[in-house]
Parts: C-alpha cells; sequence; structure tokens
C-alpha cells in the first residue's frame, strides 16, 4: 500500500506511529502547556510590559519554535517562553536589577544569538553526548518526580509551609483540589484499562465536571471566538541595547544563557530516553537540529517581546500518548496559532483539569529508573542527586548540575577515571565555578 505524504515526511512506520495516534499526542502537549498563554503575560506584565502584546509574542513564539522543532529535526516536543525563565527575567533583572524591560529583552536576544553559535559548532551537542547514560536515566526519573511535584501544587495538593517547607494541604475538599482528585482518579482509570488518548480525555472530562462545580464559568454572551493580536513589543529589545552595555550585561547573559542551556538539555534527554529515542550509545540522533529550534525560538521570541523559549517538560504529556515524531509537534505549533483566535475556549480549561495529566505523567517517567545501575554506587550516587535534586531545588538544570558535579568526583575516587568523557569534567569545573562566583 503506497504510504501517504505525512507518513513518509515524518517518517511514522518507521517510528511505529500513526497520524490519529500523533494528533491526540498533539492535542495532550498543548493542553497541558496551554496555561502558558495567560500565565507568561500575567508574569511580564509585572515588569511593565503590556499584557496583550506580551500574549501574542508568547503564542507566535511558541508556534514557531515548535514549528521548527516538528518540521526541521521531527521530534515531538514543544516549546514557549519559560516559567522560571520569565520570573528571572520579570522579578529579578527588571525589578530587582533596575533594567527597563526592552534592556531584559536585548539580553535574551543575545543569549540566543550565543544559543545559535554553539549549537552551530556542535557544542551543545557535544555537551549532550557526553552526559553518562546513568545520568540521561536519571535525568528523566527527575523530571519524573519535578513534573509530578508541580501538578501536585497546581492541584492544591501539596502547599508550601514554614516548618516543613511543603506540606499536605489542609483542606482536600476545597473544590479545585477535589476537581483534580476527581481528574487523577478519571486518568488513572483510563490508563489502567489502556484507553488510546488517555490523558487527553481525562483533561477535557475534568474540564466538563468543573462547570457545574462552578470552577469553569462560561460568562454570558461568552463566545469561543476573540482574536488577540498586539504587535506593541515587536522590535523594542533594539531600544535596549545602551542600557544593557552600561549596566553591564555579562552576568545577566551568561545567567540566562546558562539556565536555559541545561533546562532544555534534561528536557530532551529526559524525554527522549524516557520514549525510547536515545540510540545504542544512548546518544539522541539529530539534536542538533533539536537544540536549533530552541535557539531560534529565544532570539525570535525576544525580538517579538517575550523571555527565554525553552523545550516543555510538559512535552512528556504527548509522549506518554504515543507522539514520537514531528508531527506532534506541527499539531502543538497549530494550536498555539489557534489559540489567538480561539483563546476565550483554550482559557476555560482550569488548572485543575491539567494537574492530574502532570501527576501521571510523572509517574509514567519514573520508569527510567529501573535502567540505572544501583549496585554500582559510583553510578547510583550521582544519579540518585540528579533526581533528588530537580524537585527539592526545583530545577531541571540544578539536578543536572548536582549530578555532573559528583559523578566525575565519584569515578576519580574509584580509580575509574577512564569512564568519563572530558568534557564532562569541564561541565564540573564550570559547575563549580558558577555556584562560587554567580
Amino acid at each position: 500500500m503506497e504510504r501517504g505524504f505525512l507518513d513518509r515526511f515524518f517518517k511514522l512506520q518507521e517510528n511505529n506511529t500513526t497520524v490519529k495516534t500523533e494528533i491526540i499526542a498533539g492535542l495532550t502537549t498543548f493542553m497541558t502547556m496551554a496555561y502558558i498563554i495567560i500565565v507568561n503575560p500575567m508574569i511580564l506584565k509585572d515588569a511593565g510590559m503590556p499584557f496583550e502584546a506580551v500574549m501574542a509574542a508568547t503564542v507566535i513564539s511558541a508556534a514557531a519554535a515548535t514549528l521548527i522543532m516538528g518540521l526541521y529535526a521531527n521530534y515531538p516536543f514543544g516549546l514557549a517562553p519559560g516559567m522560571g525563565l520569565n520570573a528571572f527575567f520579570a522579578y529579578t533583572v527588571v525589578l530587582g536589577m533596575g533594567l527597563s524591560w526592552q534592556a531584559a529583552l536585548a539580553a535574551v536576544f543575545i543569549s540566543g544569538i550565543i544559543f545559535i553559535i554553539i549549537t552551530v559548532t556542535g557544542i551543545r551537542t557535544a555537551i549532550v553526548n557526553a552526559i553518562p547514560l546513568s545520568l540521561k536515566r536519571a535525568v528523566s526519573a527527575g523530571i519524573g518526580l519535578f513534573i509530578a511535584l508541580i501538578g501536585l501544587q497546581n492541584a492544591g495538593v501539596v502547599v508550601s509551609s514554614e516548618a516543613t517547607i511543603i506540606t499536605l494541604a489542609e483542606n482536600l475538599l476545597e473544590p479545585n483540589t477535589l476537581l483534580a482528585l476527581i481528574g487523577l482518579l478519571i486518568i488513572g482509570i483510563l490508563m489502567a484499562r489502556k484507553v488510546k488518548g488517555s490523558i487527553l480525555i481525562g483533561i477535557i472530562l475534568t474540564t466538563l465536571i468543573g462547570i457545574p462545580m462552578g470552577i469553569v464559568k462560561i460568562e454570558e454572551g461568552f463566545t469561543p471566538f476573540d482574536l488577540k493580536l498586539s504587535l506593541e513589543t515587536f522590535g523594542a529589545f533594539t531600544e535596549g541595547f545602551p542600557e544593557l552595555f552600561d549596566f553591564g550585561m555579562l552576568n545577566i547573559i551568561l545567567a540566562f544563557t546558562f539556565v536555559d542551556l541545561f533546562d532544555t538539555i534534561g528536557t530532551l534527554v529526559g524525554t527522549s530516553a524516557r520514549a525510547g529515542m536515545l540510540d545504542e550509545d544512548g546518544k539522541l540522533p539529530r539534536v542538533g537540529k533539536a537544540l536549533m529550534a530552541d535557539s531560534v525560538g529565544t532570539t525570535f521570541g525576544s525580538m517579538l517581546g517575550t523571555s527565554t523559549v525553552t523545550t516543555y517538560v510538559e512535552s512528556t504529556a504527548g509522549i506518554m500518548e504515543g507522539g514520537r515524531t514531528g508531527l506532534t509537534a506541527v499539531v502543538v505549533a497549530v494550536l498555539f496559532l489557534a489559540s489567538l483566535i480561539i483563546s476565550p475556549l483554550v482559557l476555560l480549561v482550569p488548572e485543575a483539569a491539567t494537574a492530574p495529566a502532570l501527576i501521571i505523567v510523572g509517574v509514567l517517567m519514573m520508569g527510567a529508573i529501573t535502567d540505572i545501575d544501583f549496585e554500582d554506587f559510583t553510578e547510583a550516587f550521582p544519579a540518585f542527586m540528579t533526581i533528588v535534586m530537580m524537585p527539592f531545588a526545583y530545577s531541571i538544570a540544578e539536578g543536572i548540575a548536582a549530578g555532573l558535579i559528583i559523578y566525575p568526583v565519584m569515578k576519580l575516587i574509584s580509580g575509574r577515571s577512564d569512564e568519563v568523557h572530558p568534557l564532562v569534567y569541564v561541565l564540573a569545573l564550570l559547575f563549580i565555578l558558577r555556584y562560587a562566583f554567580m
């Protein structure tokens, strides 16, 4: 039987997937990422940026970067302005250091250019390939714990505590928390029954249940269509260069570059390991192309008027639904563009509906831990620290840092330094210097 265009272009048969599976995966990834459409403008608004312009920049940059990921790299990852990086942009650089948001955008633009240069020269690919296989598996498990923690927080199941840092919420029957628990039960049952599209179906059903509960409010005169397109911030980064150079830009640019570099690497490696995309040597084929999508996304996003664009850990939700190729990413990109028109409909989906999906994805990501050799302490200790530091430090990058510092030390003192890639020693030293001086 003759293969269709999509099958041939995205190599669906070779990746043991179908158009239907990829579409469901794309829908699922988008649903778990869609919160950024409203959350990113809310955060950057605190830095003085216009809300609707940032919303448009968020959507367009996410769609463009994700489309590059799908068509150029043929991977099922979604990209958008990164959480944490947007907070660093607004609260540390602008409000804390006193820079204008235009100067902060200029810093993001420069970091994007740096990303492109080190991607083209192969430096980023070399870093990904140098990470030991045990740490790659640990990154996958660590992301599982991290994303589950985010889901539990969004669900209101765990809350902050001065006495114990985090603790169980006092009232699990609070409407949003109760809805999230209902959603968790729905997705759990669907997963146990091996229903195709369990996570997406669960998100939709949970959203519908939220209507009679009063959590999902449909106002009188509601319309699912309302075009949001403002380009007020486009090109504003050029106004910030003089201020950035006067201020002393190195520390800010390095901070943007360093965090995004290892957040992206961690997400790519972790999700790829769990999806079985790594080759026999533990390397990710076409990783340079995947990293280029991230690099161009950051540069283009800063030109539009938003903070650093990065690969989203929520992509794991779609991957767990069977997404294996760039067609999943293309679906995500199309849905992001469509959200400019159907934003009222997208924004109906509450956190209580997407939080259970993140918790379930956390369960699935933890499977990678079984492939780590815990009988070898030189492998077990770095892997363990990688895993636990991601949720405890609330950062994928910090988890990777812990693993990459401890791994060569363990091998050196065990007389097994020949098992360590030379670049790992360099990375360990850079992380140590970063903690010492930044």
